[in-house]
């Protein structure tokens, strides 16, 4: 069975991209946010959600659509639905497209800071790497191999299976 892939090149910006104002996601990408959302879920569902490319509304425009936002433990409410936070969440977590640069997503960490959220991290798949920043120049590499500690939520997280 032979599978259609698109490669990285100069292309034109897709709807997607101008209607939720960032990158298209990839294969990888995709993988690593299920693989992150499952392990976190796992571990930590009594004590945070983990919400997938929730609008937030940030001090100035545009709003900002993490890959994932780590919130404290919400409950859903099936009648009052909201399509965006205006809570800051306590974690945002940016997963590197093959679109995108490392410093865009510096750059929307640091909105992100500005904000009031608590830790970013960039996740890196090419090169099975997350960066925790737990202020926007303080930072800590892991690889796939370490366990995460993030020590403004206090989840450890090993990483083997979220690049798997």
């Amino acid at each position: 069975m032979e599978l259609l892939v698109e490669t990285v090149v100069e292309r034109e910006i897709s709807q997607y991209e101008l209607e939720r104002n960032k990158p298209m996601p990839s294969l990888n990408h995709s993988i690593v946010q299920s693989n992150l959302i499952f392990e976190l879920k796992i571990r930590y569902k009594k004590n945070f959600s983990f919400l997938s490319e929730i609008d937030i509304v940030m001090p100035e425009r545009p709003y900002a659509v993490p890959d994932i936002a780590i919130y404290p433990k919400l409950e859903m409410d099936s009648f009052d639905d909201k399509i965006a936070m205006i809570e800051m969440p306590l974690t945002t977590i940016e997963i590197l497209s093959s679109t995108q640069t490392e410093k865009e997503l510096v750059s929307k960490s640091k909105r992100y800071f500005d904000a009031g959220v608590k830790s970013c991290w960039i996740v890196l798949p090419i090169f099975k790497v997350i960066i925790v920043f737990s202020e926007p120049t303080k930072r800590q590499v892991f690889t796939e191999d370490m366990t995460l500690i993030d020590p403004a939520t206090g989840i450890e997280l090993p990483l083997g299976d979220v690049f798997s």
